[in-house]
């Protein structure tokens, strides 16, 4: 009996919730996760519905991931007390690195399974179930690749998808590598097959993921391999928006930087972690550049590409950091002239090198200086955003954007560049999916607003394929093996960066 058949009796109807925590790998893996679930039988529990298998998909990057974890653990067992069709599982990071800790101290917790073996959450639900006893399931390296999973997509317009998994690098904040083992490539003919099913159900714009996205090519022995993974993307008609996170500094190459400016779909946004502006906070990080050499990748961006919005990742206070380290942060920000920042305060991560270093920074100390990155990059993104004032660029209106969007009417988007725009809409209602052309008349630090009639509107297939799934009804269960299925959305998960 193969798993798929021994899986397939599981969930009967039963309805179930995935819980997202950490990077954008981890939304990839949820919705793998839901797929294998929707393949088994099981439904999706409604907004407010108590689930009968709740999946939680961990990140242990964060401090105190295991104490959130514990806690939301806490909480769900008067339910699964109440009902005992209940079931609950754990996966992710913090489950590869905690492994059978998870159940000693959460006995009510059916199932464990870690990064390397999402695709047997079903078959362990079923033996849990049937045994009544706790199934703990963690492998050391990865049995398959998760993109050859059922999926259930969280956008008919816009999609993941990973080029590779593990991570090579020995970053001494970062206890990924060790959680999601080597960096493992998939083939360039399955990435870009995969690319091409999306986009004949409708999707506009996908988003090439990786641990470290640029090394691609590393396994199979070609360096250039990721400025060619973009150049063939840009062959692939009805595929508009072609972006990719993260890559890092050390392997960033001129064939890359050319193939964005040459591509005409692979949009002028790049997100490229710096951590530190010191030459010895980043020594010590064992990050493989320095600050010349990363501040020599922004310019030569800009030359190719004068109009690229550059994002970053920054961690503040790691250990030994001192005043004069903190200053050469803040002047490769002030010349690097950032759109946008992800700012971190380094916090101990157990089992990582950094957790025992001499010269942790006291914690009013990583506070000060954090508010001082924080209010100059927001003086920074705010000037970079007045920049946009008055340009006309064009939106795909997308879906849950917009905290305010009910109060003020507005929908919201994304610009080519990323950017998070909302704009009035005109007489003809858009639909997520749908592109439309915005002149930008005013701007703050995390956003742009277009509160003039739009100047035009482009119904999509995109659009098309949202409306369509919004009036189907729940589809049968059996998707097909590696065929990516389109979904409903589901809550945003908690973000945090990449690991690079």
């Amino acid at each position: 009996m193969n798993v798929t058949e021994e899986s397939a009796r599981a969930g009967d109807g039963r309805t179930y919730e995935v819980r997202t925590y950490g990077c954008q790998m981890n939304v990839h893996d949820s919705e793998r996760l839901a797929g294998l679930l929707e393949d088994a039988g099981y439904v999706r529990a409604d907004d407010g519905e108590a689930a009968d298998v709740v999946v939680f998909n961990t990140c242990a990057v964060r401090e105190n991931a295991d104490n959130r974890l514990y806690g939301n653990l806490g909480h769900l067992r008067p339910a699964k007390t109440r009902n005992p069709r209940m079931q609950i599982a754990v996966g992710g990071c913090l489950a590869q690195k905690d492994q059978g800790e998870i159940v000693r101290k959460a006995p009510w917790v059916d199932v464990v399974f870690g990064t390397h073996n999402i695709g047997s959450l079903p078959v362990l639900l079923e033996r849990a179930r049937i045994a009544r006893e706790a199934q703990v399931e963690i492998k050391e390296s990865l049995e398959v690749f998760p993109s050859t999973l059922p999926t259930k997509r969280e956008s008919a317009y816009a999609a993941w998808v990973a080029i590779s998994v593990g991570c090579n690098n020995t970053c001494t904040f970062c206890i990924v590598p060790s959680l999601r083992g080597k960096e493992k490539d998939r083939r360039p003919g399955d990435v870009l097959g995969e690319v091409r099913t999306l986009v004949e159900q409708g999707v506009l714009e996908v988003t090439l993921l990786g641990q470290n996205v640029n090394t691609y090519g590393v396994e199979f022995g070609d360096r250039l391999a990721f400025g060619k993974l973009l150049r063939a993307c840009g062959e692939i008609d009805g595929l508009e928006r072609v972006r990719f996170t993260s890559p890092h500094p050390a392997a960033f190459t001129d064939d890359v930087i050319a193939a964005m400016a040459e591509t005409p779909n692979v949009m002028h946004q790049l997100h490229m972690p710096l951590q530190s502006g010191s030459d010895t906070v980043l020594r010590a990080m064992r990050r493989s550049y320095r600050a010349e050499r990363y501040l020599g990748i922004i310019e030569r961006v800009r030359a190719a590409m004068p109009d690229a919005a550059i994002s970053t990742d920054i961690i503040v206070g790691f250990p030994g950091e001192t005043e004069a380290d903190f200053q050469q942060t803040l002047d490769v920000v002030r010349a690097s002239r950032f759109a946008h920042a992800y700012t971190f305060q380094y916090s101990i991560r157990p089992g990582t090198p950094a957790a025992t270093m001499d010269g942790q920074v006291p914690k009013e100390v990583v506070q000060e200086r954090y508010e001082r990155l924080v209010a100059l990059q927001e003086e920074i993104s705010w000037e970079e955003n007045r920049g946009q004032v008055g340009k006309v660029i064009e939106v795909l209106v997308a879906e849950g954007e917009g905290r305010k969007d009910d109060a003020t009417r507005r929908l919201s988007g994304r610009a080519p560049d990323n950017r998070l725009v909302h704009f009035a809409p005109g007489a003809e209602q858009p639909r997520p999916g749908d592109m439309v052309r915005v002149e930008i008349t005013y701007a703050a630090p995390h956003h742009l607003v277009a509160d003039g009639v739009p100047l035009s509107l482009r119904r999509t297939r995109a659009g098309d394929a949202w409306a369509a799934r919004q009036a189907a009804p729940a589809p049968a269960p059996g998707v097909m093996l590696g065929m990516p299925s389109i979904g409903r959305p589901a809550a945003t998960a908690v973000q945090a960066t990449g690991c690079s």
